[in-house]
């Protein structure tokens, strides 16, 4: 570490941290404000559903497949100055979406800002990194805390601004809101040293384009109807496959691989990305299957619905942060371990409580349930981070990005599929109480199993990092 850096991580950290936070919730708030508009695009542009929800895939999209490359790009020319770059392209999106023509222009506006927001969601951890110094459990958590009052706060926000000034001003609102955390990043990030002086021309461009071209595929895989992987789109599994062989391949060959071969190699760094992938699927089922009960199970109306699932998010925003600091002090292997622990007991909590005692149990499991999530993101991203080298920050922070959003997606598909199995009905709608009730257990009682294979994966990652210090 030179003496700069040094200076920089003794720093504290609040100054740089703001800036940052701000990018990881307008990455957040990217995806979620937009979904509450699209019942509205659909009246204004006189257009079904499946082409509405494009509004949403091609944003997530862009994230998915931009997330790593961008985060290598930031590792070879700088992290602060590519986190300015994202945060003006996300500016530059969202303006384009306040102002589209048609429908079809509204969406390629959208695939833009994902690209903004790719940089947004895979550079503030390895900033955060660079500046936290033996504080990196707290950015952590701050960052993580973040990401949930984005999650939380977008549909509440975009439902409101739609109300009072229609669906563009939602995308004024992001523009504004990315131009002011651009100027606040351009005056409070620390310019490091010798960082980004290794030029462009390392970057490699056929391992980017093979790793987005994978990427494109799963996601229109898993997404493409809407409703997880369906036969239309089950064609795209096999190419998936065969993108991600001809990306290892030429990884193992490049002169200067997007992703170091050795690094995923490595346990300290492959296993927990493997766990935060499990742990994003096991998130995503409560946002799918959580719902469905409450509205078929339990009859509740949308707006019952959605004030019980906002517990969820509000609980995640108060815990980020002293997540993150357990994890500082106790360390971030232990916590993550602790918080799977935790996870898991949620979850048989979420399998039992509410079908015994209905909205209360529903809540006091989701209370019991989401402190665990955080204490897993704090540790296991702050064990991630530590564990990069420096010029490989930028793409450990978007592999953490994507292994998460991949996590997403496949949890989106597989819960839904295992409720319906265990529920054993077509239409859901239709199906008593009792039975969605059983589904529902029965789904959680699933995850809460996917929860322990992603324990032993962490005791073993903490077991040989132990072992290798």
């Amino acid at each position: 570490m030179t003496t700069t850096d040094a200076g920089l991580a003794a720093r504290a950290p609040s100054g740089p941290l703001f800036p940052i936070a701000a990018a990881m919730l307008l990455a957040s708030l990217g995806i979620s404000a937009a979904t509450v508009a699209l019942p509205t695009l659909a009246r204004s542009f006189s257009a079904p559903l499946a082409q509405v929800q494009w509004v949403v895939l091609g944003y997530l999209l862009a994230v998915t497949a931009c997330v790593v490359i961008a985060g290598r790009i930031g590792d070879l020319l700088g992290r602060r100055r590519i986190l300015l770059a994202g945060l003006a392209i996300f500016a530059l999106g969202s303006a384009l979406c306040a102002a589209a023509p048609t429908l079809a222009a509204l969406v390629a506006a959208r695939v833009l800002q994902g690209v903004g927001g790719a940089i947004l969601m895979s550079l503030p951890l390895a900033i955060a990194r660079d500046t936290a110094g033996d504080r990196t459990g707290f950015a952590m958590g701050l960052l993580g805390t973040t990401s949930a009052v984005g999650t939380a706060l977008g549909p509440s926000l975009g439902g409101l601004v739609i109300e009072a000034w229609g669906w563009r001003a939602v995308f004024v609102v992001l523009a504004l809101a990315a131009l002011g955390a651009l100027a606040a990043a351009a005056h409070s990030l620390p310019v490091v040293r010798g960082e980004g002086t290794r030029g462009p021309v390392r970057l490699d461009l056929p391992g980017a384009a093979l790793l987005a071209f994978t990427l494109v595929a799963f996601s229109l895989a898993a997404t493409g109807g809407g409703h997880g992987i369906g036969v239309g789109q089950a064609w795209l599994l096999p190419l998936t496959f065969l993108g991600a062989m001809l990306f290892v391949a030429w990884e193992l060959r490049a002169p200067s691989p997007l992703v170091e071969p050795a690094a995923l190699l490595d346990h300290r760094f492959s296993l927990p990305l493997v766990t935060n992938l499990v742990v994003a699927a096991v998130m995503m089922s409560t946002l799918v299957v959580g719902p469905m009960f409450l509205a078929f199970g339990l009859g509740f109306g949308e707006a019952q619905v959605g004030l019980v699932m906002s517990v969820g998010p509000i609980v995640a925003a108060l815990s980020g942060v002293p997540a993150g600091r357990f994890a500082d002090r106790f360390g971030a292997a232990r916590i993550a371990v602790a918080g799977l622990v935790q996870t898991c007991a949620g979850l048989i909590a979420l399998a039992l409580l509410p079908h015994a005692l209905g909205a209360p149990g529903y809540v006091v499991a989701l209370v019991l349930l989401t402190p665990g999530f955080q204490l897993f993101l704090a540790g296991n991203n702050a064990a991630v981070m530590v564990s990069a080298s420096e010029g490989q920050r930028g793409v450990a922070s978007g592999l953490l990005g994507l292994s998460r959003n991949l996590g997403f997606m496949i949890g989106a598909s597989l819960a839904g599929v295992v409720f319906s199995i265990a529920a054993g009905a077509e239409q859901i709608a239709q199906a008593k109480s009792e039975v969605v009730g059983r589904a529902f257990s029965a789904t959680f009682m699933f995850e809460a199993c996917l929860i322990l294979v992603a324990i032993v994966l962490a005791i073993g990652a903490r077991t040989r990092r132990r072992a290798d210090e």
